[in-house]
């Protein structure tokens, strides 16, 4: 199925730097070069992020945010939270995520921050979000919700990228 991105245009390479040093601050990697052709567009309710052509990015109150497809290129090692193989039925459907399912997370997360969702057993990414507690407070399971929910495995994002 061809997608369509409405109002796509480049962006110019200080703006494509500005991008790669954000995500290179908040996520503690090179996710792709100053020179790599970045575009910006919108994609049903998104704006995404699209390098060399792969929608890898959206943004959220002016932030990146890896999409799932994302995430599966580029792997980054922060900023993750883990949960166990009962949580991710109901991540996968759209639901925030509960601390009590939460079975490790980054320590380095605030209240905030933009995280993603990854299942115990396979560490694959289940959904994208931000942090309503810091990581240390996941991990003691403390009561409430951990994570809302901005993109997951199934959603109207997943399905035109797949």
């Amino acid at each position: 199925m061809a997608v369509r991105i409405k109002n796509r245009h480049r962006l110019k390479e200080r703006e494509v730097k500005d991008l790669a040093n954000d995500l290179k601050t908040r996520f503690h990697g090179d996710f792709f070069d100053a020179k790599a052709i970045v575009d910006v567009g919108t994609l049903e309710e998104f704006t995404v992020v699209l390098v060399d052509d792969s929608i890898d990015f959206m943004m959220h109150n002016n932030k990146l945010v890896f999409t799932l497809q994302g995430l599966n290129k580029y792997q980054p090692k922060t900023n993750f939270v883990v949960v166990d193989m009962g949580a991710v039925v109901f991540i996968t459907k759209g639901a925030d995520v509960m601390a009590p399912g939460i079975t490790d997370a980054d320590p380095m997360i605030q209240k905030d921050d933009l995280v993603w969702i990854c299942d115990e057993k396979h560490r694959k990414p289940l959904a994208v979000g931000v942090a309503m507690m810091t990581g240390e407070e996941m991990k003691t399971k403390k009561p409430g919700k951990a994570v809302k929910t901005l993109h997951y495995v199934g959603d109207q994002l997943w399905m035109l990228t797949h």
